[in-house]
C-alpha cells in the first residue's frame, strides 16, 4: 500500500492511501488500522485512492466507513476516489456510493479538501 502526503495551498496536510489488489476480510484488518494511524497521528485528512483496488467485499467497505467515522470525529475529511469499475459496482449495490463522498480523480479528492480552522 502506497502512502504519500499532500500540502494542500494554505497549508493543509491531506494523507492519500493507495491500497492494491483486494480489500477484503484479509487485507480490511490491516488497512483499518493503517486509517486509523493516519488519522490519529498525521492528518485528520484522508484521500484513499481505490485506483489499484479490483476487489471489495463487506469486511473492506466496513474499514471505509470506520476510517470515514474517525475522520469525522476529529473534524477531518475522507474522500475516495479513482474507485475501480469492478470495486464500483459494490459501491453502487450496497448504495455506499451515497454515504462516501466520492470523486472520479485524486486531483478532484484533494481540491475540495476543508480549510485549516483558523
Amino acid at each position: 500500500m502506497e502512502q504519500r502526503t499532500h500540502e494542500t495551498e494554505d497549508g493543509t496536510t491531506v494523507i492519500v492511501l493507495t491500497p492494491t489488489g483486494r480489500l477484503d476480510i484479509t487485507t480490511a484488518w490491516q488497512f483499518r488500522l493503517k486509517l486509523q494511524e493516519c488519522i490519529s497521528k498525521l492528518s485528520r485528512h484522508v484521500v484513499v485512492n481505490l485506483g489499484q483496488v479490483n476487489f471489495i467485499d463487506s469486511s473492506g467497505l466496513t474499514s471505509l466507513v470506520a476510517g470515514m467515522r474517525d475522520a469525522e470525529k476529529v473534524k477531518g475529511s475522507f474522500r475516495i476516489c479513482n474507485v475501480h469499475p469492478e470495486a464500483k459496482l459494490v459501491f453502487e449495490v450496497t448504495m455506499m456510493d451515497s454515504v462516501f463522498e466520492i470523486f472520479d480523480t485524486e486531483n478532484d479528492a484533494l481540491e475540495g479538501v476543508p480549510r485549516v480552522a483558523g
